[in-house]
């Protein structure tokens, strides 16, 4: 069963508005919930009811088919909806989904390619985000010259960041080229460029950095850059399950009274 929602996520999620233009209407008492103004910080369970402008709705739980897709970001491309530089952005490259809108499950900077996975269910890119998720991710890391052994050791301990220490959970060696060695690492965390910092934090230098897993999900072999390939509903429980969450989300929706989730008429008998 579902629990409560925050009122203008729910108004938000049926389209009625921004969160933060929502949050000034109910502010304003714009809004009513079970026949009384609503206040900031009102919440919503099933079988509330809601009014705006004149309409009316009630507050019943959904169990929403969400999809997720793995996408192939190639170098000079942004995780963000739009630049104001004009640079181009993963979305542009996504197909529309069939309901919600796509949420990217972590960031790779413009120079970063690789994994990106990107999902319409919020309560599974939320966990798969937060530390407590216990995620780690993959990177292939191709580092300028060469890299001692107390480096590598360091990388390990931890080393401090600005923003607070950082270490890499595992770190294989790989092939060493002409002026290059191979490393793929993980770590848990996903803050601003946080690996490539690490490797600067110990004097190396990144020459190229690709994502190549996020938690269970590895990057297919045949996907190419700026391709993308669609979970199956069977993938996407196994992600739900794999940091905890039941195999099916269920969200409050807004209906209008007659009709059942999904915008179904409820049959009556005379």
């Amino acid at each position: 069963m579902a629990g409560r929602e925050r009122l203008q996520k729910v108004m938000a999620r049926a389209g009625l508005g921004s969160r933060r233009a929502l949050d000034d209407r109910i502010a304003a008492g714009e809004v009513r919930v079970n026949g009384q103004t609503a206040e900031p910080g009102t919440t919503l369970g099933e079988g509330d009811s809601v009014e705006l402008d004149g309409r009316k709705w009630e507050v019943k739980a959904d169990q929403p088919t969400h999809q997720t897709v793995i996408y192939f970001k190639p170098e000079g491309q942004v995780t963000t909806r739009s630049d104001p530089e004009g640079r181009p952005t993963v979305f542009e490259k996504l197909p529309r989904p069939k309901d919600g809108r796509w949420i990217a499950v972590g960031r790779l900077d413009i120079n970063t390619s690789g994994l990106l996975l990107l999902t319409t269910d919020g309560e599974l890119a939320h966990r798969m985000m937060h530390p407590s998720g216990n995620v780690d991710r993959e990177y292939l890391c191709r580092i300028r010259g060469a890299v001692s052994e107390e480096q590598i050791e360091q990388l390990k301990k931890g080393v401090r960041l600005e923003d607070g220490m950082g270490r890499f959970s595992d770190i294989v060696p790989g092939e060493v080229t002409a002026g290059h060695s191979w490393y793929t690492v993980a770590i848990m965390e996903g803050r601003n460029r946080e690996v490539r910092r690490l490797w600067e934090a110990v004097g190396a230098q990144v020459a190229r950095l690709k994502r190549v897993r996020f938690g269970p999900v590895f990057m297919p072999s045949s996907l190419r850059p700026g391709r993308f390939h669609e979970l199956s509903a069977t993938d996407h429980r196994v992600l739900r399950e794999d940091v905890g969450l039941p195999r099916r989300s269920t969200e409050l929706e807004l209906v209008p009274p007659g009709r059942t989730p999904g915008g179904r008429k409820v049959s009556r008998r005379s």
